[in-house]
């Protein structure tokens, strides 16, 4: 007997309560189709998955190909096919360039590539549909292109996953005609299932139920077994108008063991010692039925396996039934075992698995595709992913303009024009050249005057001014007397920055105001506290500030190069975390899993085409900080663009680090946002982080954007080099290694249990 291609040992899977596939143990051997069949949720496609070396067995073992599931699952991915369930391949990308992108994951060069192409495409019937767009395939069309790449690189084992699920019966018949001759060339086929005449069609079946294994043989030995051919019972197939109406009443007559509803037929299970046409009496059917006599089906098998079980569920404890199934198991694999007639025979029993670890060891001995394997395959697939998708390319080139645009003009620290009423209930010359100094400081807006009490409180409960100043009617008099007068300003501290703002104002202009009037006054009188070289009476102590970097106090030169970092992180921090939490929604992630990608390639070739996103948009906002805001950068441009790149990584790794918590789209933009809003609010962008609390201001050390901020600002805005930003540069290095780390770390080539 040869040596089985796919060995399965008391095979386990739990989901922390969930017992998934139980103490199952099977054999396939070269060339056979092996079925394996059950209903929703039994386990099969959990099987699949613990031998295609993606998802970890809790306990027991198995190998394929000679080699452990556990150890050498990157040995074996090279030598497998596997075609999902769901259609797993890139709706974006056409007929052509699907099988292409497979065949460069599998390390084919050019030319054998090319001859590849042709066979699988002539094999599956796609050679006019190569310019086609895989999305816009039909179902049968789908999975045809699916099977092409899973035989691409020529496998020796191919997985199904109900290859046929949702196509109609034309597409399914010319899929099974594509299997058949497959496995005529020698393919070891693995299919699942849960459609009986799919199962007839197998050369071995194994027959799933609540995660464990009912039954395995060949099919008609299936149907030969003693619990689905009880002795003295017959089989009949009875064909009645309305068969559903009295099937409950003939599973309630004498003799009848089992009645079940076939269409618009009923399999009857019958004991020997009563015809069915006694049956057929009792109900009043004799003269309207056509009945013969017939073998039971596979659904016949498996429909009272199934009820057994649950009969043995009921009455005994789990482990008993389990033993049960190993026992059927055991007969029927021993009933198809061909026996040793020769000697000959049994040489080549007891060398061929010699000569198949051999052959295994052989493979391992030869270099194995690095870490990097697949690098390219996975970066010409992304880069046609972002030219193809308007609105990546949106997201990427317009976006980051809109948002430096409206975002560098709507943020200014510089509050200026303050709605403000006047009470002036002097009216006198000087009262209206207080008010007119009240207009020429830029910080107040006169909205108007009023001339009572209650239309001044009125102005200021209903916000149309922030201020209000209230002019005593003995202003001028007091001012003229040199006696001292109070003038009263109102200030709304809804908004604190504009009511500190205007109160600063305010007491500076009475300030210089009072200086004003005291120095005239002391010309007057030829007395000063001290006087200027030309002799002009001044202050003691003139203090002279002069502004550097940004003389003008322009808020767009001190918010726009923050702004850069804020949306270089936006950018290359949801782009990432979208491309692969979509693909693992899609299934396509779980696609490229089973292939012999290398984790390294598979992560540069899904980082690198967004790093050169994130680089044009960096560009993009530089240029519209330069142009439109006028900000030149003062320092190293080239210092400038290294750190710039530096920062990327940063926010790739970051994610990265979304896509591996996230399972869907939904949940990434979540813990995007959870990750954006601490950068936006705590990083310095907007608040100085020396005003925060100690707590507040240690954890944004902890933040990237904190990092490169201060190093945009420092490059573009004072001309800083390296000596100067070492801290920062430190500090953003750090936290780049931190975040790639655990990322690289929590991304597994395996799928999330």
């Amino acid at each position: 007997m040869n040596s089985p291609i796919i060995d399965v040992r008391s095979l386990s899977r739990s989901f922390g309560p969930l017992t998934a596939v139980q103490d199952v143990s099977f054999q396939v051997h070269r060339g056979s189709i092996f079925g394996l069949l059950g209903p929703n949720g039994s386990g099969k496609s959990t099987i699949i998955r613990m031998l295609l070396g993606i998802l970890p067995p809790s306990n027991g073992d198995a190998s394929v190909l000679g080699m452990n599931v556990r150890t050498d699952a990157e040995w074996i991915k090279p030598r497998i096919g596997y075609m999902s369930q769901q259609f797993s391949l890139y709706a974006d990308l056409s007929v052509q360039e699907n099988i292409d992108f497979y065949g460069r994951i599998y390390g084919l060069e050019r030319q054998r590539l090319s001859q590849r192409r042709a066979t699988v495409l002539t094999l599956t019937g796609l050679s006019d549909r190569t310019g086609q767009l895989a999305g816009t395939l039909s179902g049968g069309w789908k999975q045809r292109l699916a099977l092409a790449c899973s035989l691409i690189h020529e496998p020796d084992v191919l997985f199904l996953d109900e290859p046929t699920a949702g196509i109609d019966p034309v597409a399914r018949r010319d899929l099974w005609d594509l299997l058949f001759e497959l496995s005529g060339r020698g393919v070891t086929l693995f299919v699942t299932t849960h459609y009986m005449d799919e199962a007839e069609r197998c050369s071995d079946v194994g027959y799933l139920f609540e995660s464990r294994l009912l039954v395995l043989g060949k099919p008609h030995q299936l149907k030969e077994l003693p619990e689905v051919n009880p002795n003295g019972t017959k089989r009949y197939e009875i064909r009645i108008p309305n068969p559903a109406r009295h099937i409950s009443a003939m599973r309630t007559l004498p003799a009848v063991r089992d009645a079940t509803l076939f269409g618009e037929t009923i399999h009857l299970l019958l004991d020997s010692t009563r015809s069915p046409a006694g049956v057929l009496d009792d109900l009043g059917l004799s003269l309207q039925t056509n009945v013969r006599e017939i073998a039971p089906s596979l659904e016949d098998v498996f429909v009272t396996l199934t009820r057994n079980a649950e009969e043995r569920d009921k009455d005994s404890a789990p482990i008993q039934c389990s033993n049960v199934v190993e026992t059927e198991a055991s007969e029927t694999t021993e009933a198809d075992a061909p026996k040793k007639d020769s000697p000959r025979d049994t040489a080549s029993d007891s060398v061929q698995p010699e000569s198949l670890i051999a052959s295994s060891l052989s493979r391992k001995k030869k270099p194995r595709r690095g870490t990097w394997s697949g690098l390219g395959a996975i970066l010409i697939k992304e880069l046609v992913h972002i030219r193809r998708q308007p609105t990546t390319l949106f997201f990427m080139l317009v976006v980051p303009v809109i948002q430096t645009i409206i975002f560098g003009y709507a943020i200014d620290t510089q509050i200026e024009h303050i709605p403000t009423v006047v009470f002036n209930m002097d009216g006198r010359q000087l009262s209206r050249e207080l008010t007119a100094a009240f207009e020429n400081t830029r910080r107040f807006q006169l909205i108007g005057h009023v001339w009572d009490e209650e239309s001044f409180q009125r102005a200021l409960s209903s916000g149309r001014a922030k201020v209000g100043v209230r002019i005593p009617p003995n202003y001028a008099d007091r001012i003229l007397r040199s006696e001292q007068t109070t003038l009263q300003v109102l200030i709304d501290g809804s908004d604190s920055q504009v009511a500190t703002t205007a109160q600063s104002t305010a007491q500076l202009l009475g300030t210089n105001l009072s200086i004003q009037m005291a120095t005239t006054k002391g010309e007057s009188l030829q007395l000063a506290p001290a006087r200027t070289a030309s002799g002009a009476a001044s202050l003691p102590i003139e203090v002279r500030t002069r502004m550097l970097y940004n003389p003008d106090l322009d808020s767009s030169h001190f918010f726009v190069p923050g702004l850069v970092g804020i949306i270089l992180q936006l950018v290359t921090l949801f782009l990432t975390s979208f491309a692969v939490v979509r693909e693992r929604e899609l299934g396509t992630l779980e696609q490229l899993f089973v292939t012999p990608v290398g984790r390294t390639g598979l992560l540069l070739g899904k980082l690198l085409p967004y790093a050169l996103v994130g680089f044009i948009a960096l560009l993009t906002v530089l240029v519209v900080m330069i142009y439109i805001f006028h900000v030149e950068i003062r320092g190293s441009v080239t210092l400038l663009f290294a750190l710039s790149m530096l920062f990327m990584v940063c926010s790739l790794g970051l994610g990265l680090f979304v896509s591996t918590l996230a399972k869907t789209q939904l949940e990434a933009v979540q813990f995007a946002f959870v990750i954006m809003l601490p950068s936006v609010l705590l990083s310095g962008f907007v608040f100085p982080r020396s005003e925060m609390p100690l707590p507040i201001y240690l954890v944004t050390f902890s933040i990237p954007a904190t990092y490169y901020i201060e190093i945009l600002r420092g490059v573009v805005l004072r001309g800083a080099d390296t000596i100067d930003l070492i801290p920062w540069i430190t500090g953003l290095t750090i936290c780049g290694i931190l975040v790639i780390a655990l990322s690289v770390f929590r991304f597994q080539k395996r799928l999330h249990v």
